[in-house]
Formats: C-alpha cells, sequence, structure tokens
C-alpha cells in the first residue's frame, strides 16, 4: 500500500463520551432531557450538524438546530479532550506504518478544528501528512472528492490506497473513490458494516499491520 487514509472517530480515538457529554449539555440548554449515549452514539458520521439535527428529534426548526449547534460546538471545543483516547493497537499501528514510510492520512466529518485539536492534543500529528475534516471541503464522505484529492496529493494509485474506518459511511466512501476498504469492529456504528461490508475486517487496528506490511 502507498496510502493509508483512517477516518478518526471510533476507528482511531474512542470519543463516545465526550460527544454525548456535548449532546446531552447543549439538550439540556434547549430545555429537553437527556439522551442515552448509545442513542447519540448511533448519530455519529455524517458530521456536527446531522448529529445536532437527529439529537434535536429531526423535526426541530432550522432557527432551533442552529441554536442548539452553536451551544454544542462551542461546549465540545471546551471539553474534546476530557475523556477521549486512543483505541488499543491504534499507535502500535501507526509507528510500524511511519517505520516504514508509508503515507497516511486522516479523512473525517468532524469539523476541522476539533480534528486537528483531537489529533494534536493526542500526540498524533507526526504521522499524518494531512488530517482533512468535514468542512475541509464542499463534500463530506461518502462524496470521494477527500480520498481522490488525497492519492492526487501522493501520487497514489487506487489499487494501492486503502481507507479504514468503523461505519458503512467510510466503506461507501471507499467504493465511490474505487479504493480498498477495512473496516473496524470496535466502533461507532460496527452493525453497519453488515450491509456494507469491507475488504478487510479487524478487531484490533494492530491486525492491519501484517496485512499491509506483510
Amino acid at each position: 500500500m502507498e496510502l493509508l487514509i483512517f477516518d478518526l472517530d471510533g476507528t482511531l480515538i474512542d470519543s463516545q463520551l465526550d460527544l454525548a457529554h456535548a449532546v446531552n449539555a447543549m439538550r439540556e440548554h434547549m430545555g429537553m432531557a437527556v439522551l442515552p449515549h448509545e442513542t447519540i452514539w448511533s448519530y455519529v458520521g455524517n458530521g456536527a450538524p446531522v448529529l445536532v439535527r437527529k439529537a434535536l428529534g429531526g423535526t426541530a426548526p432550522e432557527e432551533d438546530v442552529q441554536r442548539g449547534l452553536g451551544y454544542f460546538l462551542d461546549y465540545y471545543w471546551h471539553h474534546l479532550l476530557d475523556n477521549t483516547v486512543l483505541y488499543p493497537g491504534v499507535r502500535e499501528a501507526l509507528d510500524a506504518f511511519h517505520a516504514r514510510s508509508i503515507a497516511m492520512a486522516v479523512l473525517t466529518n468532524k469539523p476541522i478544528r476539533f480534528s486537528e485539536a483531537i489529533v494534536d492534543g493526542l500526540g498524533l500529528r507526526q504521522y499524518f501528512f494531512r488530517v482533512y475534516g468535514g468542512n475541509s471541503f464542499e463534500q463530506k464522505k461518502p462524496d470521494p472528492y477527500g480520498i481522490q484529492r488525497l492519492m492526487e496529493e501522493r501520487n497514489a494509485a487506487a489499487h494501492r490506497t486503502l481507507m479504514i474506518g468503523d461505519s458503512a459511511i467510510d466503506i461507501r466512501t471507499a467504493r465511490n473513490a474505487g479504493v480498498q476498504a477495512c473496516g473496524v469492529t470496535y466502533g461507532f456504528q460496527p452493525e453497519t458494516l453488515v450491509t456494507e461490508p469491507p475488504d478487510i475486517l479487524l478487531d484490533n487496528l494492530a491486525g492491519l499491520v501484517p496485512i499491509v506490511l506483510g
């Protein structure tokens, strides 16, 4: 492989608790009862606006969605590393790929300033030549543009590029870009990988090392 492209939430980082706390803080601010964490986690993956809209019930007026989104983003910005950690096996895998000079990037639907702050805060910056977020381009995943842009930047062939993620969105993005897909079972939405099966399925990211390096 010439290029490994990683999703962030649910793939590299376990941010579930911080996201749930931010959503419930927003709901309380809006005068609503808190939601079970599992419900909130099922809303993650399509970016902050979709997360907030779903968390407000899906039928909230746009004015309420924008007010809730503003509160959510502000609260999350101040709490995004309270509980967020790397999943087991992540740093070991990144170390192994970095030692072999394999190009790596992050492609997430999370807003870019949050993504970069977490990457920096967890000491991951040295691994990635690029971090792209949900507002880095007009298109979000599963649109293939992010993958295509990264392949162009590294002059990487599609058959030697791999997208790694925890949900059907990531697998669909890979399919749309014509690259291989790896799914991880420990993330936010592993159940969605049943309907969108990846080429590789792993319980720990460290398992990708022998597959990629041989």
